[in-house]
């Protein structure tokens, strides 16, 4: 699925939409969480939560200084992002970490478009090329578990 998030022409949009994009994936990290049978995956997994859930922290704060409401959950995406984690289930840790892996491809690009969109500020900018980072980071651990 191709994201429009992070191309937003306004920064309040930028925040809003990106919070309702983090909210979806933390979700999908504890559907994760729930359904994976290795300790090791479960454990790396749930620091990947918190690092989202540090997004959320740092996107909150933006919207506050903005002005603008802070959405606090994701959207109808979320049972996208969920849904495909539920029926790798059924075929194991590998396929659950695969499903989560193209996932992370909608969250790195938002990232990577807001980190260079004209209407967020250089620190917003910062931050969002730190939260792909994360991102890049989550997706290499799930591709190279999920092909071993």
């Amino acid at each position: 699925m191709v994201t429009t998030v992070g191309t937003e022409s306004t920064f309040e949009k930028l925040v809003q939409n990106l919070l309702i994009l983090e909210h979806d994936a933390i979700a999908a990290y504890q559907s994760t969480i729930d359904r994976l049978d290795d300790q090791t995956h479960k454990t790396k997994i749930a620091e990947f939560k918190a690092d989202h859930e540090k997004h959320v922290a740092e996107l909150t704060r933006m919207a506050g200084a903005l002005g603008v409401e802070a959405p606090t959950e994701g959207d109808a995406k979320q049972y996208l992002t969920t849904g495909k984690v539920a029926l790798a289930s059924i075929i194991g840790d590998r396929t659950i970490l695969k499903a989560m892996s193209t996932n992370e491809i909608e969250t790195k690009m938002a990232y990577d478009h807001a980190s260079k969109n004209a209407s967020a500020t250089p620190e917003a900018q910062a931050f969002f090329r730190q939260a792909l980072a994360d991102e890049t980071r989550h997706k290499d651990y799930m591709d190279s578990q999920a092909a071993a």
